[in-house]
C-alpha cells in the first residue's frame, strides 16, 4: 500500500507529542476517588500523545475534510440512492419535542409525536398502493426479514406448513436471499431473461405447492422496469404463493406506479435511501413494511393506530412479535414525513421524473464508450460494463479507482452479479446537468486512458490521502494500529 504527502503530513501530527502538553482541561473530582484495576489489568506500553489543543483540532480537522460525502460532492452509486437530501428536514427532527422525548414515556405526553407516525402511515400506505404500514424495522434488511416473517405466520396459520421456499431472481439484492434464509426458508434462484426480466419459462418451472412467495425488486438492480410483472404476480398467486417488493428501488417510480396495484402482497421501502435520510458509515436507518389487508394482522408491534381522540401503540391481533427494542428509528421517520408533506403529489412524482431522466442522460452519453448488457431505456439507474475497456487490461475496480483522481466517487462495481464486470450508476434527481456532465466527461476521458495509455488507470488513484491497496493483503493481514515508520 502507498500514501500520499497529505497522508504523511497527518502521520506527523502524531510525532509533535510533548511530555506536559494538554487539549483539554479536567474539571475538578466531584465524585470519590476510586482505586485503579489491578496492575495485570492495566496497559503500561499505550503510550497516548501529549498535544496542546490547537494541535489537537488541527488534527481532526484534517481528517475531516479527507471525508466524502454528498453535501461536498456527487455520489453516482447505484442501487443506494445516494442523493443531497433537505436540510430543513433535519431542523424539523431536532425540535425539542422531537429530539428530546423517550420512547419509555406515557403515550399520553407523547401525543404529537404518535400522530406524526400515525400520518406517516397513511402517507407510505397512499404511495405504495397498500393498506396498512409497520414502521417498526430499522432498515432496509429488517424490513425484508419482518416481510418473511409475516410470510411465515401467514402460511403457518392456513395450515400449510409445505410452503418452504422463496423464489429470488438472480438479480436481486443480496440481502433478499440472506433475509429468506434467515427467517427459515430455502432460497431457490430465479433466472433473468435476455432482456434483463424474470424468466417466465424459468419462473413456470420452479412454482410448486412448496413455494411461499417470491422476492422481486422493482425496478430491478439492472435498472429495468420489467413489464412482466403483473404476470409475474400472477403465476405466484395461481400457485399459492405470495409476493415480496424490495422497495428500495422506489427513487424510481414515486407518484408514477404503486406496487399494490401490480399485485404484490408485502412491500418494504427504503426511508434513509428515497425519502430524505443521509446514509452510509452504517446508518442510521428505517424500512418500514407496507401490507395488504389480509397480511395487516401479521405486522410487528408496535403499530400506531387512533382510537377514539387518542393515538396508541397496538399489537395487531397475531403479530410476528417486536424485532426492534422500539418503535423504529424516530428521527429518521421525521425527516421521512417532513419530506414527503414539503413535496407533495406533484413534487413526488417530479424526483422520479428527473431521476429517470438523468439516468437515460447518462446511457446516452456513455453508450458508445462503455458496453451497455441490456440495451434499453432504463429507469433511476444505468448498469454499464467494462468488457471493452477489459480487453486492454483495464477492469471496473481500475475505472473507479481513476474516477477519485477526477473529484468523484466511484458508482457501485461488480454488482449486479449477473453482469460481468458491472458499474452500476445513479445520477438521482438532485444532481445538476452541469456535475453530471462533469461526471460523464470523466468517464469519457477514463475511456480514453484505458484505451491508449491502460498503465495509467491501472496505477489510479495518484492524488487521494491513501493509493491504491492491496486489498487482499489488507483483508488477510488487516494493520489496525499506528505506527512510526
Amino acid at each position: 500500500m502507498g500514501v500520499t504527502a497529505q497522508d504523511n503530513k497527518t502521520r506527523l501530527l502524531m510525532d509533535q507529542s510533548r511530555s506536559g502538553r494538554r487539549g483539554a482541561t479536567i474539571p475538578a473530582l466531584d465524585v470519590p476517588r476510586s482505586d485503579l484495576p489491578p496492575d495485570n489489568m492495566l496497559r503500561r506500553e499505550l503510550d497516548l500523545p501529549e498535544l496542546s489543543e490547537p494541535e489537537i483540532i488541527r488534527y481532526f480537522i484534517r481528517l475531516s475534510s479527507m471525508n466524502y460525502s454528498v453535501d461536498t460532492n456527487f455520489y453516482p452509486l447505484g442501487s443506494c440512492t445516494m442523493k443531497y437530501n433537505p436540510k430543513i428536514n433535519d431542523e424539523i427532527a431536532r425540535l425539542p419535542g422531537f429530539a428530546r422525548i423517550h420512547p419509555f414515556q406515557p403515550e399520553e405526553t407523547v401525543q404529537g409525536a404518535l400522530e406524526l407516525l400515525h400520518h406517516l402511515q397513511d402517507l407510505l400506505a397512499e404511495i405504495t398502493g397498500m393498506d396498512a404500514v409497520s414502521l417498526a424495522p430499522s432498515a432496509g434488511a429488517h424490513g425484508e426479514f419482518s416481510g418473511m416473517l409475516l410470510f411465515r405466520s401467514y402460511h403457518k396459520s392456513r395450515g400449510d406448513v409445505k410452503r418452504q421456499q422463496i423464489l429470488v431472481p438472480d438479480s436481486a439484492h443480496g440481502t433478499n436471499p440472506a433475509s429468506a434464509a434467515m427467517a427459515g426458508f430455502e432460497v431457490v434462484e430465479v433466472q433473468s431473461d435476455a432482456e434483463g426480466n424474470t424468466d417466465l419459462e424459468d419462473l413456470r418451472s420452479k412454482l410448486s405447492d412448496s413455494v411461499a412467495g417470491i422476492m422481486l425488486t422493482m425496478p430491478s438492480t439492472l435498472g429495468l422496469f420489467d413489464p412482466n410483472v403483473e404476470e409475474v404476480c400472477n403465476l405466484v398467486h395461481e400457485a399459492g404463493g405470495l409476493v415480496y417488493g424490495d422497495g428500495a428501488n422506489m427513487n424510481a417510480i414515486l407518484g408514477k406506479v404503486k406496487l399494490g396495484d401490480l399485485g404484490f402482497d408485502v412491500v418494504h421501502l427504503n426511508l434513509h435511501k428515497t425519502f430524505s435520510t443521509p446514509h452510509g458509515g452504517g446508518g442510521p436507518g428505517a424500512g418500514p413494511i407496507c401490507v395488504k389487508e389480509p397480511f395487516s394482522r401479521y405486522l410487528p408491534k408496535p403499530h400506531v393506530e387512533k382510537i377514539g381522540e387518542a393515538y396508541r401503540l397496538v399489537a395487531p391481533e397475531e403479530s410476528v412479535g417486536a424485532i426492534g427494542s422500539f418503535l423504529g428509528n424516530f428521527g429518521v421517520l421525521v425527516r421521512a414525513f417532513v419530506y414527503i408533506r414539503t413535496l407533495g403529489a406533484d413534487g413526488l412524482r417530479a424526483v422520479s421524473e428527473n431521476a429517470v431522466l438523468n439516468a437515460n442522460y447518462v446511457l446516452a452519453r456513455l453508450r458508445d464508450k462503455y458496453f451497455l448488457p441490456y440495451d434499453r431505456s432504463c429507469m433511476h439507474e444505468v448498469v454499464f460494463s467494462a468488457n471493452w475497456q477489459k480487453r486492454h487490461g483495464v477492469k471496473a475496480l481500475d475505472i473507479g479507482k481513476r474516477l477519485l483522481d477526477h473529484g468523484f466517487y466511484a458508482p457501485t462495481i461488480y454488482f449486479p452479479l449477473i453482469v460481468e464486470e458491472a458499474m452500476m450508476i445513479e445520477p438521482t434527481e438532485t444532481e445538476t446537468l452541469e456535475t453530471i456532465d462533469e461526471f460523464i466527461d470523466a468517464m469519457l476521458d477514463i475511456a480514453e486512458e484505458a484505451e491508449k495509455d491502460p498503465d495509467i488507470v491501472i496505477g489510479a488513484p495518484y492524488t487521494t490521502p491513501v493509493i491504491r491497496l492491496d486489498e487482499a493483503l489488507a483483508a488477510r493481514q488487516p494493520d489496525l494500529r499506528w505506527t512510526e515508520r
